[in-house]
C-alpha cells in the first residue's frame, strides 16, 4: 500500500489502493460502493476522493472473497492478454463490440464466455471503462506512447477553453479517445477524430456509443496523407503527437496548403501536426497542441515559430511539470493558438503568455503562481532564434537584479581577499634541480608501506611522511611529464613518479605550502565560477533596463 492516511481507528486507504489490493480496477471498487450496502462507509477524505478503513476494508473482501481469489475483472484481463499479446486494442475492440451488440465472431473462446458473464453483472460503460483504465495502467507502466498519459489529459482539459453549446472538437491522432472524450466531455458536443491505427479508431468509437455519445465520430487514416475530415473546421482542436517521427510524408505533401507558415523540415513532424490542427479551426478556433520542448528552441522550426507570432496565432505556451509525459523522460510543452476572427494588421503591443511550471510535481495544481508567468510582447519574440521556452523569458522578467549583482559582487570581493591571504609566503631556493640528488620513487615507498591509496589518490601511511608533500610533488610539472603518454594523455605512474627525501619537519614545511597552494586553486575555480555569473546578471541587468550605469 502506498500513500496510506493514518487515522485514531488505523491507516485509511484510497479507492485507487482498493483496487490494487484486491487486483480489480478502481471502476469495480466504484461498482462495488454502488451495488452493495455492506461496503465499508468512508471514514475520512472528501467526496469526490473519499478514504477508507483498511481493517474494513480486508474485512469485507474476506467475506466477499474477492481478497482472496482471482476477481472476474482479472480473469478476463488475463484471458484478453494470452489472446492477444501486444495487440490488446483489438482485443479491447472485440470486447466492446460484443457489449455494443455488434457481431463479434471473432471473440475467442476463453475470453467470450467470461465478457458475458460480467455483462450479467456490470454495465457495458462500466465494463468498457475499467478495461480502458487497466489499458491506460499498462501502458504507462511499460512507458508506451500508445494513449495520452493522464497527467496530459488533465493538462490539456486545464487549459481548454470553455466551449459553447454544440461546439465541434476534433483530435486528429486521438488514439483510443481518451483525450477528445475528456475535453469534450458534455453530452452534445461534436467531436471528430481519426487514428492511423485502425483497432484503435474503432476502440474508441465503440466506447462512444457506448457511453452513449452519438455525436462523435471517429474514423481510421493517417490524417496528415490523408485527411478523413477535409472539410471540418472545429472550435477546438486538441492533439498529442506522434514524437520524433521523420516520416510524415514530407516529400509527397511539399505543396500541401495546409502549411500556410511555412513547410516543416523532415526533422519537424510536430509542426506539420501543428499546422493540420490550425488549418481545421475556424475564425476565432483554437488549438491545443502537446509538444516536445525542443520545438520551442530548434534551428529548422525558427522561420515557423515567427510566423505564429507575428500573425498573433500564438497565445500561450506552457511548460508543463517535469514527469508529466510518463511514456518519456523528455519535458514536454502546450502550445495554445487561436485562429484571428480578422485578418487585418496586427497589434504590435500584443502579447505570448508564458508559463513556466516546470519547477512543480505534476500532480501538483495547474494554477500558476505569480513568479510563473507572464505577458511577453510579440516584438521581444521576434528576434534571430524565436525562442519560445516560458523560462527564458520568465528568469529575468522576476529576477532581483539589483539585489543579485550586489550580493554577487560583495561576495566575489570576499573571495578575492581570502585568495590573496591563501598564497604561502616563499624565498629564494637553491636554485631549479637543487632538490634532484637524493629522489625516491613513490614505488619504492608503496613498497616501504609508507604509502597508501584512497582511490587512485596517493596518502601516507606513516608518521614518517606527510601526505601534502608527498602530493605538492607528485603534481608537479616534472612528474606530470612523467605521466604523461605519447598521445597526451595523463595518468599517474607511480613507478616513474619521485620525490626528493626530506626530514619529516622539512616535509611538513614543504606540504604546508603546498596545501595553501591547493586552497588557493580551489578557491580560483569558484572565483571564475562566479565572475560568470556576475558578469551574466550585470549584462542581462543592463540589457533589459534592470540595472543601469551610475551617473
Amino acid at each position: 500500500m502506498t500513500d496510506t492516511a493514518a487515522s485514531p481507528g488505523g491507516p485509511l486507504v484510497t479507492g485507487a489502493e482498493i483496487a490494487r489490493l484486491a487486483g480489480v480496477t478502481r471502476a469495480a471498487v466504484s461498482n462495488w460502493r454502488r451495488r452493495y450496502d455492506d461496503f465499508p462507509t468512508p471514514a475520512g477524505g472528501a467526496a469526490n476522493s473519499p478514504l477508507f478503513a483498511l481493517m474494513e476494508v480486508q474485512a469485507w473482501l474476506d467475506k466477499q472473497r474477492k481478497g482472496q481469489e482471482m476477481s472476474p475483472e482479472v480473469e478476463l484481463w488475463q484471458a484478453l492478454r494470452a489472446a492477444y499479446g501486444d495487440q490488446m486494442v483489438a482485443g479491447l475492440a472485440v470486447v466492446a463490440a460484443e457489449l455494443a451488440g455488434q457481431p463479434a465472431p471473432d471473440l475467442p473462446d476463453d475470453v467470450a464466455p467470461r465478457v458475458r458473464g460480467l455483462a450479467r453483472t456490470e454495465s457495458p460503460v462500466d465494463l468498457v471503462n475499467g478495461l480502458t483504465e487497466r489499458f491506460m495502467d499498462s501502458a504507462r507502466r511499460a512507458g508506451s506512447d500508445q494513449v495520452t498519459a493522464e497527467r496530459v489529459v488533465r493538462a490539456v482539459c486545464h487549459f481548454a477553453p470553455v466551449l459553447p453549446s454544440g461546439a465541434a472538437v476534433f483530435d486528429p491522432a486521438c488514439g483510443i479517445g481518451v483525450l477528445l472524450l475528456s475535453v469534450a466531455s458534455e453530452a452534445g458536443t461534436r467531436c471528430y477524430g481519426q487514428e492511423v491505427d485502425g483497432d484503435s479508431a474503432r476502440f474508441a468509437q465503440l466506447r462512444a456509443d457506448l457511453l452513449g455519445r452519438p455525436e462523435v465520430r471517429i474514423v481510421a487514416g493517417d490524417s496528415l496523407r490523408a485527411d478523413g475530415w477535409p472539410e471540418l473546421k472545429a472550435d477546438l482542436v486538441v492533439c498529442d503527437p506522434p514524437a520524433s517521427v521523420t516520416e510524415w510524408g514530407r516529400e509527397e505533401l511539399l505543396l500541401d496548403s495546409r502549411w500556410e507558415l511555412g513547410t516543416p523540415s523532415k526533422a519537424e513532424g510536430e509542426l506539420a501536426w501543428l499546422q493540420h490542427a490550425y488549418a481545421h479551426t475556424e475564425p476565432g478556433g483554437q488549438v491545443l497542441m502537446v509538444m516536445p520542448a525542443s520545438a520551442a528552441y530548434r534551428k529548422a522550426g525558427r522561420r515557423i515559430r515567427a510566423e505564429l507570432v507575428r500573425r498573433d496565432i500564438l497565445r500561450q505556451v506552457v511548460a508543463l511539470p517535469p514527469g508529466t509525459a510518463t511514456s518519456h523522460a523528455l519535458p514536454v510543452h502546450l502550445w495554445c493558438l487561436q485562429r484571428p476572427e480578422n485578418t487585418g494588421s496586427v497589434d504590435t503591443n500584443r502579447t505570448v503568455r508564458m508559463v513556466d511550471l516546470t519547477g512543480n510535481n505534476p500532480d501538483d495544481s495547474l494554477e500558476p503562481r505569480p513568479g510563473q508567468v507572464a505577458d511577453v510582447p510579440l516584438i521581444e519574440l521576434l528576434d534571430d532564434t524565436v525562442d519560445l521556452t516560458p523560462g527564458s523569458h520568465l528568469r529575468f522578467r522576476h529576477r532581483d537584479y539589483p539585489g543579485e549583482y550586489t550580493a554577487l559582487r560583495e561576495e566575489l570581493e570576499e573571495r578575492v581577499r581570502r585568495l590573496v591571504a591563501l598564497l604561502p609566503e616563499l624565498a629564494a631556493g637553491g636554485g631549479p634541480g637543487s632538490l634532484d640528488g637524493a629522489t625516491t620513487s613513490v614505488a619504492d615507498l608503496t613498497r616501504a608501506g609508507l604509502v597508501a591509496y584512497e582511490g587512485s589518490e596517493p596518502v601516507s601511511a606513516s608518521e614518517q611522511l606527510d601526505t601534502d608533500y608527498l602530493q605538492g610533488f607528485l603534481r608537479s610539472s616534472v612528474n606530470t611529464r612523467r605521466s604523461t603518454s605519447a598521445s597526451g594523455s595523463y595518468r599517474l605512474d607511480v613507478r616513474g613518479s619521485r620525490i626528493p627525501r626530506m626530514s619529516i619537519d622539512e616535509q611538513r614545511r614543504y606540504g604546508s605550502s603546498f596545501r595553501a597552494l591547493s586552497e588557493f586553486e580551489e578557491g580560483m575555480r569558484k572565483v571564475d565560477e562566479l565572475s560568470r555569473q556576475l558578469a551574466e546578471v550585470a549584462r542581462d541587468g543592463l540589457s533589459t533596463g534592470a540595472l543601469a550605469p551610475e551617473e
